[in-house]
């Protein structure tokens, strides 16, 4: 029912944490051997390469709700221009510096001051906004990518999800998600995440009536 909420949103954090190490050290492990040149390709997110991506990743885990508020002020309300300060503060001077800052934080509890599944939603995200233009692919735990399917279906908190699947259903077709009414848009779990994140890529990954409806509000 809207306005209810899902058994993610109960999840204690604690119980949230070893799931975003875990997708981590995955992306850490996928990374690995990625060579130089590679590191500049463009990545699902606009205007940023993959290597930065990363670094907004490590930046997200380095940035506890003091040192986020500091930023804000110090940025004067200007989210962009403080994510672009954070972002640039972990680049580092080269790819294996930038790599390296990244698997220092993989088991790191910091946070800014949104919930652990919204560590956890951008995790798995920015995550794939790395892998697919590199063409990776993570086999991801059924129960992960659940959990953030339902905790983005009912929220516009960072990235306005709710909002762009109002009177749409959508359903995966790997796993017990499924949510709303209306034209259906079908397909695999990551791919339903993606879409309700604003990512246009996966869109052709999805099936149903609903799906150009979808297109339009991303």
């Amino acid at each position: 029912m809207a306005g209810s909420k899902s058994a993610a949103d109960r999840r204690p954090a604690a119980a949230i944490w070893p799931l975003i190490h875990a997708e981590r050290a995955a992306l850490a492990t996928d990374l690995a051997d990625l060579s130089d040149d590679r590191w500049s390709t463009p990545s699902l997110c606009t205007e940023l390469t993959v290597r930065e991506v990363l670094a907004h990743i490590t930046a997200g885990a380095s940035l506890n709700a003091f040192r986020w508020m500091a930023g804000v002020i110090r940025c004067r309300y200007d989210f962009d221009k403080q994510v672009a300060m954070r972002l640039a503060e972990q680049l580092g001077a080269t790819p294996a510096e930038t790599l390296e800052r990244f698997r220092r934080v993989v088991t790191s509890t910091t946070k800014p001051p949104i919930p652990a599944l919204a560590m956890l939603g951008e995790t798995v995200v920015h995550a794939e906004d790395i892998r697919r233009p590199l063409g990776m692919r993570r086999d991801h735990p059924t129960e992960t990518m659940t959990m953030v399917a339902e905790y983005y279906r009912g929220t516009d908190l960072v990235v306005p999800a709710k909002g762009r699947i109002d009177g749409l259903r959508l359903v995966a077709d790997d796993g017990p998600f499924a949510t709303g009414s209306g034209p259906v848009v079908s397909g695999s779990t990551l791919a339903l995440i993606m879409a309700m994140t604003g990512r246009t890529a996966h869109l052709d990954d999805l099936q149903g009536d609903g799906v150009e409806r979808l297109r339009e509000r991303c």
